[in-house]
């Protein structure tokens, strides 16, 4: 890799590991998907800002614009809504392993729409890394009741972005430009997420605290815009195979700022676990 991929690869496993810590500075006073509302608002105006800069489409019929919604509704709010509320029970650096295990899910999910087993390969992959996730919960549910809502609310956020990204990839197969859909997929995340506010009756309100803001901001500008542009790039350059890896590494940084910042424990099981699911990953991506 040339000295260019190398400092993509670092942008995004930086954005992506330091995400997990200030989402959690976003639950309290502002509703969850309040929240993620003003982070995608943010997000798509920039989004729709690089687009334009960069000469894409942005005119699109009604057919796609089915699709962009449907991306918005799991890609853009839904997903990221569950991660919000199941915040506050969980360690930072806990969350990003359980998002860690898409690439898992994912084999999942297209073995039950084929109707077709997966290959071997992946298949050990997917119960060595959900093996792993079992290990890493055990501590936590035998130290707190809120844990495993939490964990189900985490795994269906997962498998809400698995399902967002079926969406992309047929987007990207009738050659819609990612920029542009990923657009238009915050804007429709944008609606659901008012939605979700007016339905449970939590109001439109910000938090005015430096701490909020500038953890809205990082979130918006880095971890959603920047970071997933530099992936993407990555992905153009060297292989979605090989940008794949940064999936394997984001969760131990993740972890390690979640220590030094949570002060969370590990034990026996939780290291265990940890390094089943990064095995899981790792496996995935080979068999690839």
């Amino acid at each position: 890799m040339s000295p260019r991929d190398y400092l993509l690869y670092a942008c995004v496993i930086f954005g992506w590991s330091t995400s997990w810590l200030p989402l959690k500075g976003q639950v309290g006073f502002v509703a969850p998907e309040v929240s993620v509302l003003w982070r995608f608002i943010i997000a798509a105006a920039l989004c729709f800002l690089i687009a334009r800069l960069q000469g894409l489409k942005l005119a699109f019929p009604a057919r796609l614009h089915l699709r962009f919604a449907a991306l918005g509704l799991m890609l853009f709010s839904t997903n990221f809504t569950l991660f919000y509320y199941a915040s506050p029970h969980l360690a930072s650096g806990l969350l990003a392993v359980v998002f860690s295990t898409a690439s898992l899910l994912n084999i999942l999910i297209l073995a039950c729409l084929s109707r077709s087993a997966p290959p071997p390969r992946q298949l050990l992959a997917s119960v060595i890394g959900l093996g792993g996730i079992v290990l890493i919960f055990l501590p936590e549910l035998r130290l707190s009741a809120a844990a495993l809502p939490a964990l189900s609310l985490c795994v269906a956020g997962t498998l809400f972005f698995c399902a967002g990204n079926l969406v992309s990839a047929s987007l990207q197969k009738q050659h819609v430009p990612v920029m542009s859909a990923n657009s238009w997929g915050m804007v429709y995340g944008c609606g659901v997420l008012s939605l979700y506010a007016l339905v449970l009756g939590n109001p439109f309100i910000i938090d005015g605290g430096s701490a909020y803001l500038t953890g809205l901001v990082w979130l918006a500008v880095f971890s959603s815009v920047v970071a997933f542009a530099c992936y993407l790039t990555l992905v153009g350059r060297i292989g979605a195979g090989r940008a794949g890896y940064a999936t394997v590494i984001f969760p131990v940084f993740a972890l390690l700022i979640s220590t030094v910042f949570e002060g969370y424990s590990w034990t026996v099981l939780s290291a265990a676990g940890i390094g089943l699911v990064l095995a899981g990953n790792l496996l995935m991506l080979r068999s690839r």
